[in-house]
């Protein structure tokens, strides 16, 4: 397994639980259809978790760009690398969309709302209000990066190795960082849905534009900048803080 494998195995575990927590939630005749914002937030925290796990013994499990970014201003990972682990995380995003949709193929078809559609590929704001929808995604990418830099102790003994390697979003566990998307989801996903990661939005929302969706209407690109430029402007925020500190 190399660090792109990883990464992209990785990203793509998140959003095929992630998308598919929303797609069970809002999709129509699912078993799972107006659970509610619980369920969302706790699928997409676990779908974290299960990420980091598979991928943090072998690229430490960013999972988003903005992290890599973050982690490269802080000078805790290196740049040159910072572009292929973007890659891996937007491969990995789009396939995981595309699961997303082949598992639920028959609920999108169900489906006659465009916006619930979307809703399982990307974020869009609960009230249209873009400097303040782009300052949430700042904000909960600020809060993401902040706390990863101050979680550590999560490291596993590679196979057939005496060394070993940071798990999860630089040198920490699973555990915390589930929990730390899980109280941001819950605390601060209101407004905007809470991409808080570049990959997670932009990849899935390329695909929402491909496939052949029934009534999917608009992929909304006017409101994309925002979940891209406002989780790497946070991230590197929280790194800068963090660095003068």
């Amino acid at each position: 397994m190399t660090p792109f494998v990883a990464e992209l195995l990785g990203t793509m575990l998140l959003i095929l639980m992630g998308g598919g927590v929303v797609a069970n939630v809002c999709l129509k005749k699912t078993k799972g259809n107006g659970a509610g914002w619980m369920a969302i937030t706790t699928a997409w925290a676990l779908g974290v978790f299960i990420g980091v796990v598979v991928a943090g013994p072998y690229s430490g499990a960013h999972l988003n760009p903005a992290v890599s970014i973050g982690l490269a201003i802080g000078g805790t990972f290196p740049w040159c690398k910072v572009g292929i682990y973007i890659l891996a995380q937007m491969l990995g995003a789009a396939l995981g969309a595309l699961l997303v949709w082949l598992v639920y193929k028959d609920h999108f078809d169900a489906t006659d709302s465009p916006d619930d559609i979307l809703g399982v590929f990307c974020t869009s704001p609960a009230i249209n209000h873009p400097i303040v929808n782009f300052l949430t995604e700042l904000i909960g990418t600020f809060a993401l990066m902040f706390v990863v830099f101050y979680i550590t102790g999560g490291e596993l003994a590679l196979k057939d190795s005496n060394s070993t390697l940071p798990i999860g979003l630089g040198s920490v566990g699973a555990i915390p960082v589930a929990f730390t998307v899980w109280v941001i989801g819950l605390s601060l996903g209101g407004p905007t849905g809470y991409a808080i990661n570049p990959a997670r939005d932009l990849a899935p929302r390329f695909m929402h534009f491909l496939l052949p969706i029934k009534g999917k209407g608009s992929s909304h690109w006017n409101y994309a900048w925002i979940p891209v430029l406002g989780p790497i402007i946070g991230a590197a925020l929280a790194a800068m803080l963090f660095y003068i500190l």
